[in-house]
């Protein structure tokens, strides 16, 4: 299956902007549909964003819809997730996951290792 690997997470302040990025390996990731997840200790993990193999379809959490966009470079077998107004609700670890469909990201995927992002208030 394909290897990802996040990267970019770091500490920064309320209102800043950061981007993520998932490195892929192993398959190309032309392949597949795309996406990204966060969870923060003691809770819930919480679908992010995510984009069709085509680049056709992007799907957001509400809580993230207007701030956050996701985007893709197959060529360089990445995609990114940029995040813009962050808020310190949006602390967390986040995961890039590669699956055949959008809704087959959740369950059926493959995850990479997570990025810790910290917003300070």
């Amino acid at each position: 299956q394909v290897q990802l690997v996040e990267s970019g997470g770091r500490l920064v302040q309320a209102g800043d902007s950061l981007m993520l990025t998932c490195s892929a390996s192993g398959r190309s990731l032309s392949n597949y549909a795309v996406g990204w997840f966060r969870q923060d200790p003691g809770k819930e993990r919480e679908f992010v964003a995510a984009v069709s193999r085509s680049g056709g379809s992007n799907v957001f959490s509400p809580s993230v819809k207007g701030r956050f966009t996701i985007s893709r470079d197959d060529p360089k077998n990445t995609f990114y997730l940029h995040m813009n107004r962050l808020e310190p609700e949006d602390t967390a670890v986040y995961y890039c996951v590669a699956a055949g469909v959008i809704p087959d990201l959740a369950t059926g995927g493959s995850w990479g290792q997570g990025t810790q992002v910290i917003v300070s208030s």
